[in-house]
């Protein structure tokens, strides 16, 4: 037997990782809050994720392996992560269920545990095989981006050179990923690859965690004209919490975080717009021990003058009441409030993956 069928054959495992329902009702029915794209480390311990939780978080989406790898490494690395996760999410099923269908965040919220969606930031582990697509599916994953930073088989990234878009093995991709109900993700697209893609899929993607070019120009972020094509087919724009997308301030930075947010609401509207924090849950400090574990995983990406990348007030695993509180205070109805918070990306989900 070959590994794709060997690995394909334990994929309905699973399916055993996943607590039962509960019986009762939600113990809390506070508003769903859901983020489109953030961190859940192997080394965050039972009581920073009860912090996380007690901050209103219900579901998240995670990466699951270095997205700056290539060709048999990006591949091999890809279905270890899975199993990695896999493993740590059944080590602790107190804490967390592994998410494939939007009615999986009912069930977690019933158990008092976190709801993990897997995410691929970039579409290397797939190679030039579209049958990796239907792998990985099996194997839980429901989110790829198209592409990281550079240029892959499937497109052009935000720090290509040139304006590059979607290739047509990219298309073919898109067709796959529609097919399969795996949701097109377009965090680190350039935008012509971001723009082709929205036009190539058939049903909406997601931008998961980008910031608004209007507000702020940095090669991560979304043009005016972008967001209004993405809303135009039904998708979501996730607003990160990456300082550097976000303004040049150090101090006094939290208000334009916000103003992202309320940008994005008027281009695209309050269906479209979504939180995608795209950061660490841990309280951050700025030690050299620090610096140096952010230069061995970034790598060429890393540039001192970025950091700290977090904004102060958001800077550890309970930011989630900070962002309810100043979402409320741009003046939104609740329900717009609502959407943003959560019910934006569960919509999109139910409509893509199910």
């Amino acid at each position: 037997m070959d590994r794709r069928n060997f690995i394909l054959s334990g994929a309905s495992l699973s399916a055993t990782m996943a607590l039962a329902p509960a019986a009762a009702a939600w113990a809390k029915t506070r508003p769903l809050t859901f983020d489109a794209m953030g961190e859940v480390r192997f080394e965050y311990d039972a009581a920073l994720i009860g912090q996380m939780r007690a901050s209103g978080l219900d579901a998240i989406t995670i990466t699951l392996c270095d997205p700056k790898h290539y060709e048999a490494q990006a591949y091999e690395d890809a279905v270890q992560a899975v199993l990695d996760h896999d493993a740590h999410i059944a080590k602790h099923p107190e804490l967390f269920l592994k998410a494939t269908s939007t009615g999986d965040i009912d069930v977690a919220r019933r158990n008092g545990q976190l709801a993990l969606f897997y995410l691929f930031q970039n579409s290397t582990q797939f190679g030039r095989d579209l049958d990796n697509v239907d792998l990985f599916h099996k194997l839980g994953v429901r989110s790829a981006q198209i592409t990281y930073n550079d240029q892959n088989w499937a497109g052009a990234g935000c720090k290509e050179l040139g304006a590059n878009g979607l290739t047509h093995f990219g298309r073919d991709l898109v067709g796959r990923m529609n097919e399969r109900r795996m949701l097109i993700d377009l965090s680190h697209a350039n935008m012509q690859t971001m723009a082709d893609t929205i036009a190539a899929s058939k049903v909406s993607v997601i931008v998961s965690h980008t910031a608004c070019m209007a507000v702020h120009s940095n090669i991560r972020n979304t043009t005016d004209a972008n967001l209004r094509l993405l809303a135009d087919k039904g998708g979501v724009a996730g607003i990160c919490q990456m300082r550097p997308f976000l303004t040049t301030k150090r101090d006094d930075a939290l208000p334009e975080y916000f103003r992202h947010i309320d940008h994005a609401v008027k281009v695209m509207g309050a269906d479209h717009v979504a939180i995608g924090s795209d950061r660490d849950h841990r309280v951050v400090e700025m030690t050299d021990a620090y610096i140096a574990e952010l230069k061995a995983e970034e790598g060429a990406n890393f540039n001192e003058a970025d950091w700290p990348l977090f904004i102060n007030e958001l800077n550890g695993p309970r930011r989630m009441e900070v962002v309810w509180d100043g979402v409320r205070k741009l003046g939104y109805p609740a329900s717009t409030v609502e959407k943003i918070m959560g019910t934006n990306v569960r919509r999109i989900y139910r409509e893509v993956i199910g």
